[in-house]
């Protein structure tokens, strides 16, 4: 429990550290200056970009950041495999068609408050995974490596979809084509609250699932032997994944890796109960995020690159490195049982 105290202080420390870096400096003394005395030591420039633009921003890396973390430890435990993520597996493929669809059609109808994209995402994401479950349990019989390839499939066709409708709709592909490179860059403070809901949403069905899950991975007859019920595990575990990447596509766009990084990184921490991973792949994801939104926003400022350039070279090396490491032990692509 320490060390997620811990890594929950170290993100409270970057989170904090990132407000005060991009293409203008801030001055972190005359920021707690201005908060503590309410002295005239920021501009109403350094305000603004302070408290109107950074600080959504910072929130806003958080929320997006910790929902990939715990969605890529539900789609690992899932799968049973250690490779896979949200990206991969087509959950941000489905959730980033949906939102391509809402952007093209000018839908403008809400859902319980929650923003247009937020919708289409979370619907789009919760199709595709599905979908991955259905061919996987056509066999009869469902491993970790057909559920993988399957998920890596339908994530190739629906990126090419996507591309499609980018070609069909001339007049808004600058807009979807911004989106889908991933950026935190047009997040306010409206947008907070609909990510928070769906992300908290995600988060409770993950963490409350973190005992049978740490049975779950002992193998179906094992779990079952244990009074699990994989029928009704499996369609919440799934609700409760693609729930969080619809949260994390809806505002930043996609974003891959992050899903995968921060469960290894949170196993290698705290061992592989649930019960403390998930909360500690949480913490791992948002920092990783803000450190990349950090990066993006000031390697070749004034210019801003999307983030999500910045967490696929983060992460391109890292999964070729499991690759390797993994191919010396058994498996390339884990148990596939």
């Amino acid at each position: 429990m320490y060390l997620v105290l811990i890594a929950g202080l170290i993100l409270a420390f970057t989170s904090v550290a990132s407000l005060f870096v991009g293409a203008i400096a801030i001055s972190p003394w005359d920021a707690m200056e201005f908060l503590l005395r309410d002295a005239s030591g920021l501009t109403s420039t350094e305000r603004t970009i302070l408290f109107e633009l950074r600080l959504p921003r910072m929130i806003t890396a958080i929320l997006v950041g910790s929902s990939l973390g715990i969605a890529g430890v539900g789609f690992q435990a899932l799968f049973r495999n250690p490779l896979a993520d949200p990206y991969i597996i087509g959950a941000s493929s489905g959730a980033a068609l949906g939102v391509t669809i809402a952007i093209m059609v000018g839908w403008q109808a809400a859902l319980f408050g929650l923003r247009t994209t937020a919708v289409a995402a979370l619907l789009g994401s919760l199709l595709i995974v599905a979908i991955v479950m259905f061919i996987g349990s056509l066999s009869g019989r469902s491993n970790s490596l057909s559920l993988l390839l399957a998920g890596v499939a339908l994530s190739s066709m629906i990126n090419s979809i996507v591309s499609l409708l980018m070609f069909w709709s001339e007049e808004k592909i600058m807009v979807i084509f911004a989106w889908l490179m991933g950026s935190l860059a047009n997040n306010g403070w409206p947008s907070i609250a609909s990510t928070s809901l769906i992300a908290l949403i995600g988060l409770v069905i993950l963490w409350g699932l973190s005992r049978p899950l740490d049975s779950y991975l002992l193998g179906d007859v094992a779990s079952q032997s244990l009074g699990l019920n994989l029928a009704w595990f499996r369609l919440l575990l799934v609700a409760g994944a693609s729930i969080a990447t619809g949260a994390a596509v809806s505002s930043a766009g996609i974003i891959g890796f992050v899903g995968l990084i921060a469960p290894h990184m949170a196993r290698w921490t705290v061992g592989p109960k649930h019960v403390w991973q998930i909360p500690m792949s949480a913490c791992y994801g948002a920092m990783i995020l803000i450190s990349a939104d950090a990066i993006a926003r000031t390697i070749v400022a004034p210019t801003e690159l999307p983030v999500g350039s910045i967490t696929a070279l983060m992460g391109c090396p890292f999964f070729l490195g499991l690759l390797l490491f993994r191919s010396r032990s058994s498996t390339v692509l884990g148990d596939a049982s």
